[in-house]
């Protein structure tokens, strides 16, 4: 995020089981329009996303073990499944986070949501919210595109034969 309070920017990253960078200083002005307290109790996510980051990693050591294409298109829709459900968790978190406002904050402004935006930039009040993948995250993607690559390669490769 920043204002021009912030020019240096505030920043938040979601790990697989915690937050990290300006949680507090985002925590503590997100009070004043009414938003909760950003705690890392607030994410039930935390508890079991390192064991479905496991299953997925397993499922791929075990493509690779079995090493058929039946098993490919498995692994690839696992890893588009795991992807769509992560966008739409964090869809709902943040409509809740940004719609659910506490009626008694300091700043109020009628009609107005603070919903932070699921990919991309969105500017909320003197704010500019920006929400993208980070290093893990793009990792998941890339292991998609090498998939769906080496799916096309096996079909194409079969249909060569």
């Amino acid at each position: 995020m920043w204002a021009p309070q912030y020019p240096e920017g505030l920043e938040m990253k979601i790990w697989i089981n915690t937050l990290s960078g300006d949680v507090k200083t985002i925590s503590a002005l997100n009070h004043y329009i009414g938003m909760k307290t950003i705690e890392v109790s607030m994410f039930p996510e935390f508890k079991y996303m390192i064991y479905l980051v496991g299953i997925m990693i397993g499922i791929g050591a075990l493509t690779a073990i079995i090493n058929k294409r039946w098993m490919l298109m498995i692994y690839l829709s696992t890893i588009l499944l795991a992807g769509i459900g992560a966008l739409i968790d964090f869809y709902l978190w943040g409509y809740d986070y940004g719609h659910n406002l506490n009626p008694e904050a300091p700043i109020k402004i009628e009609g107005m949501s603070y919903q932070p935006p699921l990919i991309g930039t969105k500017v909320l009040l003197n704010f500019t919210a920006f929400s993208g993948p980070d290093i893990g995250g793009w990792i998941f993607i890339g292991v998609g595109i090498l998939l769906f690559a080496l799916l096309i390669y096996e079909w194409k490769a079969n249909k060569i034969k």
